[in-house]
């Protein structure tokens, strides 16, 4: 394919992926938006009277980037892994496949879908969590970088999963056992330096540590772990998870019987 088709095959993947959230708002923007706002209602308000301030800031600001980032986790990763398993169930993949659309756009394309969702959810997010709190933003850029890499790096990650997928079930079973408690375990609602010895050392297992921790760096201008470290290991990730959705497709794994 020429270069000016290239690009049409993957603005038209975008433009779908984006059209299909938009288009049932009130199932993927409000949800999040709802649940994360509760969140800073039950931890920030009642819990956090009781907690005292890290490092100089309050905990209902403390858990901003935490829940900014686990909004933006979550809904990344969920759009793109239900809109590659419905194509595929639906076989619209098969128009995808017969045309002279390369791999990488089609992996570029369904992760656009959810990269700009989970942006927009964090964004929302963050805006509601003004009516709570008065986050402050120390570092503007990491904010943003780390926001587009997370966005990234879940994006390709629930593509994987759509990938896999061989059921409806298949879509939820990782999200719900690995998923879910990774970012809970992640440093969302409490500092890993606060953790015992031990704990800290399995916390840096976790991928989602250096994602919220150096997101939360951006804001605060302290973390737990140094930020270059946490800005490389997002870059290692969302560069492996995208190179290996690449990998698959050219494989046909997952969409060839």
């Amino acid at each position: 394919m020429t270069t000016n088709k290239t690009l049409i095959s993957l603005s038209t993947l975008t433009r779908k992926e984006t059209r299909r959230f938009l288009r049932i708002w009130t199932q993927t923007l409000v949800p999040p938006v709802i649940t994360q706002s509760l969140y800073f209602v039950v931890f920030g308000g009642f819990v956090g009277r009781q907690v005292a301030a890290i490092n100089g800031v309050s905990y209902m600001a403390f858990l901003v980037p935490g829940l900014v980032m686990m909004a933006i986790i979550t809904s990344a990763f969920t759009n793109t892994v239900s809109s590659f398993f419905f194509t595929k169930w639906q076989r619209n993949i098969d128009e995808i496949l017969v045309s002279p659309t390369p791999n990488w756009v089609i992996v570029a394309g369904f992760g656009m879908g959810g990269i700009l969702r989970g942006i927009l959810v964090g964004l929302i997010v963050f805006l509601i969590s003004i009516f709570f709190t008065h986050p402050q933003i120390a570092h503007l850029g990491l904010v943003l970088i780390f926001m587009v890499l997370t966005a990234i790096t879940f994006s390709f990650g629930g593509l994987l999963n759509g990938i896999f997928a061989k059921k409806i079930d298949d879509v939820g079973i990782f999200p719900t056992f690995v998923l879910t408690p990774l970012t809970y375990l992640g440093g969302v609602f409490y500092p890993i330096s606060a953790l015992p010895g031990v704990w800290q050392v399995v916390s840096k297992f976790n991928p989602i540590v250096y994602m919220i921790d150096g997101f939360r760096y951006g804001f605060y201008g302290f973390s737990s772990v140094p930020v270059l470290v946490s800005l490389g290991i997002l870059i290692a990730f969302s560069l492996a998870l995208g190179i290996l959705c690449v990998v698959l497709l050219n494989k046909g794994k997952g969409i060839r019987t």
